[in-house]
C-alpha cells in the first residue's frame, strides 16, 4: 500500500551516486521531495528529472531538498547528472528494492500490453517533522515538479 497524507515517511539511508551514504534524517526540518523512478536516461525518467532540474531555483530558494531513488547503481546515476547536469541527488535502491517497498513504490504495472515488475512512478513531499504532506501516484514526468510547486503557492 501506497504512503498517504500523514503518514510518518518511513527512514531510509541509500548510497548516492558518489557512494556517499544519504539519509532521509540528514533532512531533518526540511520539506524533502522524494521521487521514485524507473531507470536513468530514459524517456519518461529524462523528462521528470528535467522538470526537477528546470525548477531548481525555486526548490532551493524555498529550501526543499529532491531525492530521487531507482534501482540503478551509482556508475548509471553519475552518468545521468553529468549528462542531463541534475543539481540534485540520486539515490540507489538495490533489487530487492526495500526502501521503495516501504514506500509503497514497487509493484507491478502494464506497460505496453505486459506486466513489469519494478520501481513505479510515485512522488512524495515530505513536510519538515517527516510526515507525508503530498502523495502523487499518478505522475505525469514533465509535469511533476511544476505540480509540485503549484501545490505549494511556489509558482
Amino acid at each position: 500500500m501506497t504512503l498517504q497524507v500523514g503518514d510518518v515517511a518511513p527512514p531510509f539511508t541509500l548510497p548516492d551516486a558518489s557512494g556517499q551514504l544519504v539519509s532521509l534524517a540528514d533532512f531533518a526540518g526540511q520539506r524533502v521531495v522524494v521521487y521514485f523512478y524507473p531507470k536513468d536516461d530514459t524517456p519518461g525518467c529524462t523528462k521528470e528529472a528535467a522538470s526537477f532540474r528546470d525548477a531548481w531555483s525555486v526548490f532551493e530558494k524555498n529550501r526543499i531538498k529532491v531525492l530521487g531513488i531507482s534501482k540503478d547503481p551509482a556508475s548509471s546515476h553519475t552518468k545521468f547528472i553529468e549528462k542531463y547536469q541534475l543539481p540534485f541527488t540520486l539515490l540507489t535502491d538495490l533489487e530487492p528494492c526495500p526502501v521503495a517497498k516501504a514506500y509503497g513504490s514497487y509493484g507491478t504495472k502494464q506497460f505496453m500490453g505486459r506486466d513489469i515488475t519494478g520501481m513505479l512512478r510515485h512522488t512524495f513531499l515530505i513536510d519538515s517533522g517527516g510526515r507525508v504532506e503530498k502523495a502523487y501516484t499518478q505522475v505525469k514526468a514533465e509535469a511533476m515538479a511544476g505540480q509540485i510547486l503549484r501545490d505549494l503557492g511556489l509558482s
